[in-house]
């Protein structure tokens, strides 16, 4: 089918209705076929209530009110879940109720039972809104007359049904070669799923071909060719020159094709400093709404495979929006001024135009570093930015007090060990923009991207705070709060490990509290590891700044909205009487090149900068500048024209955001993959060795090592422990045997023997080497077996 039920959905308004012909041109279906399933969706969607139709063959919202948008998550063991959008609980889906929908699927939900105290509400599928596979890597087998694609993403809890002419697929060798599967028709009523092999892919093909199997797995292999577009030259009316400031280029990127990041300049300013963060100008060259505008936001993410990137951009975009040293170029920025506790004083937003004088890489800054406070030699990776090593100081001092501004302010930093591996590539380096995570790693002052990630941080924290007190809408990027019960479990770990902790009748300790206990404990490592896996995933929604408190914001304008007067949101204010603030959600633009989000916001922000109405009337001779911080205080007229208003809220409109966000979780995913396969990789010439390694996790079926320095991470199943009958104990977050008093803890350094590598599956199985196993020595007390 050419279009999905989501895209009907979203061309139908909110309001008034849309004759079927017209959406037929909208979705632009041209034969009988396609215009056959328009017909039957639409059928469908009316009975179900989601639609109607009137007499004129028009369709509007429908009145069935008791449907949940929402997102399946299957597990292997074939238990499903509905994740809800508006952040209600998850949804219990019973496989009789699941109707053919698959893991990662859009579905409508009908709740079928309320949820308890202890109890998930249950639901049953009404209607498949997105499939979200459409190919996928199997196993092809003969099962008498019949050829079957086993997928090997356990969480598809179906099989394929094939052509016979697929059958010399499942001759191949076990552990030689995967297929790649694609759906022909999706399974309906009594009728299997079915599909047919489009390739062969190998498992010993080498990096390129490990590449392509992590692709193909998460179903990115097949990017579009970008179409032709002629892109806009940047306005030059409103640009500030600054090409005679000594701009940098900070990158810790070393792959060719690697995307431009934001340039930067810092002087010394009244105690602090004054910082410049300049940015590609990207969503100036863009007309939003045209075919390359929909390609754009269909890729939504730069790919990072290790040692070799796929781009957001077309390289005709790339070319033209890059900064190179020594070329003039248009620029969108920030000047941020901070004083010396690392808080802001001033900002101001602006057009400009730059010519970056030097690139810093990785090794000026770490020669920077291990130079010596008065020594007047310049060490040879400084020699050829002599000029700029004051510079380089004064920006290592930024950075430094707003990390320190950072973690007093309460944000979650974890120090986790990263993997090293020749194949990682750019992957083995913090990314500049933190992975868009809700807690960031420690500063790294010989880092270039570790750098650079606090000040982008910094900047986007403003353009929240600037676009949210001019009433603009935004792309966030946030995370919902941690679960006190999953934060109790690591501080439970955290003291069964002896780290100083106490624990008081007010509940869970925050994330940041328990970051601070962590950082000076022996095991910091893994129990980062814990803590990291009790924080929720960070995710991107829509801005409410343009409704009033309190409405659904449905008939609301820009125009129409409120600025915002109230106290600066980096005050100490206190929203919940707790002493906690809560963290601000980011607004990211400074990295178009890298994320459709940031091209969206910045879009956004240079409409204000380009567009927007700086005084009540042309007879005003005053003008106020809206970029700067407080023009609030002076802004009491619509910034927009009701014409230039639509268009910056048809940027972001909620089927964009779940677009982003479906985007992210597939990027994110395939990140995890390349790593994780990576990881295996370096265990292959380990198989049968012995090894040392720290345990990382302990579970009831067993623990998992990880073996430094690649950080791969093995499971030793409870079975293999053959010696004895061992208890977990989650508090401790140790295995203990019942006879011998033998301990297995979160930790503990352990010898182990690789026994098995499967590489696809990211499966790695250990062996315990008995000699260099603990025992306890004095007798633990008796606890409960939790199985």
């Amino acid at each position: 089918m050419k279009f999905t039920v989501a895209d009907l959905l979203d061309q139908v308004p909110e309001e008034g209705n849309l004759e079927i012909a017209k959406l037929e041109k909208i979705l632009r279906l041209t034969n009988r076929s396609e215009k056959q399933s328009l017909e039957l969706a639409v059928q469908g969607l009316t009975r179900l209530g989601i639609l109607d139709l009137d007499s004129d063959r028009a369709i509007s919202r429908g009145t069935s009110v008791d449907l949940v948008e929402a997102r399946l998550r299957c597990s292997s063991k074939g238990f499903c879940f509905a994740i809800r959008d508006d952040g209600g609980d998850d949804i219990y889906i019973r496989d009789h109720q699941l109707n053919h929908a698959w893991n990662g699927d859009r579905v409508l939900v009908r709740l079928t039972r309320e949820g308890g105290r202890r109890r998930s509400p249950e639901g049953g599928i009404q209607c498949i809104l997105e499939r979200a596979t459409t190919s996928l890597l199997a196993s092809v087998e003969q099962q008498d007359d019949r050829v079957i694609a086993v997928p090997l993403d356990d969480r598809l809890l179906a099989s394929i049904e094939l052509s016979p002419d697929d059958a010399t697929h499942a001759e191949k060798p076990i552990g030689m070669a995967v297929a790649e599967v694609v759906l022909d028709r999706y399974p309906i009523a009594q009728f299997p799923a079915r599909g047919h092999v489009a390739r062969s892919l190998p498992l010993d093909g080498g990096a390129g071909a490990d590449r392509e199997l992590m692709l193909t797995k998460a179903n990115l292999h097949q990017r579009p060719a970008a179409p032709r577009a002629s892109f806009k030259a940047p306005s030059a009316k409103k640009r500030e020159d600054l090409t005679e400031q000594p701009t940098l280029m900070i990158s810790g990127w070393t792959s060719d094709g690697a995307p431009t990041l934001p340039a930067v300049h810092v002087i010394p300013h009244e105690g602090g400093t004054r910082l410049w963060i300049h940015s590609p100008a990207v969503a100036e060259r863009l007309s939003p709404g045209n075919s390359y505008d929909q390609w754009l936001l269909n890729q939504s993410e730069s790919l990072c495979l290790g040692g070799h990137w796929i781009p957001l951009l077309s390289p005709a975009l790339a070319k033209a929006a890059d900064f190179s040293v020594g070329d003039v170029q248009d620029a969108v920025s920030l000047r941020l001024d901070i004083d010396s506790d690392g808080e802001w004083r001033d900002w101001d937003f602006c057009l400009s135009r730059i010519r970056p004088v030097a690139e810093v890489k990785a090794e000026a800054l770490h020669a920077l570093q291990s130079r010596k406070p008065k020594s007047r030699a310049v060490p040879a990776a400084l020699k050829s930015i002599k000029d700029q090593i004051g510079q380089l100081e004064t920006l290592i001092f930024c950075a430094t007090k707003l990390h320190d501004a950072e973690r007093r302010e309460g944000r979650i930093e974890l120090d986790l060990k990263r993997a090293q591996a020749d194949d990682l590539g750019d992957l083995n380096h913090v990314s500049p923009d933190g992975d868009g995570q809700n807690w960031s790693t420690p500063l790294n002052a010989s880092c270039p991207n570790s750098v650079l990630s606090v000040l982008i941080r910094h900047a986007h924290r403003v353009w929240e705070e600037h676009s949210r007190k001019l009433g603009l809408p935004a792309i966030l990027l946030d995370a919902p709060p941690a679960d006190d019960a999953a934060l109790n479990d690591v501080a439970k770990a955290a003291i069964a490990l002896d780290v100083p902790l106490e624990l008081d009748e007010d509940g869970a300790p925050t994330p940041s509290e328990l970051c601070q206990a962590l950082a000076s404990s022996e095991s910091s490592h893994v129990l980062n590891l814990q803590l990291r896996q009790a924080l929720p995933e960070s995710f991107y929604r829509a801005s409410s700044s343009n409704q009033e408190p309190g409405t659904d914001g449905s008939e609301q304008t820009l125009s129409e909205s409120t600025v915002d007067h109230s106290p600066n949101h980096s005050d100490n204010s206190d929203a919940d009487g707790s002493g906690k603030q809560p963290l601000q959600p980011l607004a990211p633009w400074c990295c178009p090149t890298l994320h459709q989000a940031d091209v969206i916001n910045q879009h956004v922000l240079c409409s204000l900068l380009n567009d927007g109405k700086d005084r009540p009337t042309v007879r005003q001779k005053n003008k106020v500048k809206l970029g700067e911080k407080g023009v609030t205080a002076s802004v009491s007229w619509p910034l927009f024209t009701a014409s230039q208003e639509q268009k910056i809220l048809d940027t972001i409109r909620e089927r964009t955001v779940q677009k982003l966000n479906a985007r992210r979780r597939q990027v994110e995913e395939l990140k995890k993959d390349v790593l994780a396969m990576t990881k295996a990789r370096s265990a292959e010439p380990m198989l049968e060795q012995q090894q040392t390694g720290v345990i990382s996790g302990v579970q009831s079926y067993g623990f998992f090592v990880e073996i430094a320095p690649s950080m791969v991470e093995g499971l030793v199943h409870v079975s293999s422990l053959n010696d004895d009958w061992y208890e977990y104990r989650s508090r401790q977050n140790r295995l203990v045997g019942r006879r011998s008093r033998r301990v297995y803890q979160l930790g503990d350094s352990v010898e182990v023997k690789v026994l098995k590598v499967d590489v696809l599956r990211n499966q790695i199985d250990l062996e315990v080497v008995p000699a260099t196993t603990p025992v306890a020595e004095d007798p633990l007390p008796v606890a409960v077996s939790e199985e």
